[in-house]
């Protein structure tokens, strides 16, 4: 019993003696990470050209009345109205980042610390509603507010998640009272 374990004490895992092969393969991996990257860095700046038709996103109003409602939370990001894979990154929309929202008479301004900063007119806004998710984010149901609105010839749907929740159907309702005032003054 005793020559058991002083055999299996000297048994050591081999040296490693071909160094260069591992470094090889280190190397050869980092690069390809590296490759990997710069590629899908290459096609976010690809959509960004092939989206350059987009208009330059509105600012907010000097004074755009008295705040209805507010928000924070984060952005999830903005796709083409009812294509909920089909992001949309120009003017900085597919950067995700925190999120105050306002809502007022003159329409939605949405503040981006670290990121551009838009302003959604009140008669841009089309429909607001629960849904469970936008390009990359996928939560429960209902667990994303979903802002469709008129941006040049395009509508878009932007994604939003409150630090509370239970303000998502708030909005969903404020917004909806405020597309259908703007509809009838049309």
């Amino acid at each position: 019993m005793t020559s058991l374990i002083l055999l299996a004490a000297e048994k050591e895992s081999a040296e490693v003696t071909d160094w260069a092969a591992r470094i090889g393969w280190v190397v050869g991996l980092a690069l390809f990470v590296a490759l990997v990257y710069w590629l899908m860095r290459e096609g976010w700046k690809w959509r960004g050209t092939l989206q350059s038709d987009l208009p330059e996103l509105h600012s907010a109003p000097d004074d755009p009345g008295p705040a209805t409602l507010t928000m924070s939370g984060r952005y999830h990001g903005s796709t083409t109205a009812g294509q909920w894979l089909d992001r949309i990154v120009a003017h900085g929309l597919g950067t995700r980042s925190r999120a105050e929202l306002t809502l007022s008479d003159a329409g939605l301004d949405v503040v981006r610390p670290g990121a551009d900063d838009f302003f959604v007119p009140a008669d841009a806004l089309r429909e607001a509603r629960l849904d469970k998710g936008i390009a990359g984010k996928v939560l429960t149901e209902g667990g994303l507010l979903v802002i469709t609105w008129k941006h040049g010839d395009r509508l878009i749907d932007s994604g939003f998640r409150s630090d509370h929740a239970a303000e998502h159907t708030e909005w969903v309702d404020a917004l909806t009272n405020m597309i259908n005032k703007t509809e009838g003054a049309r």
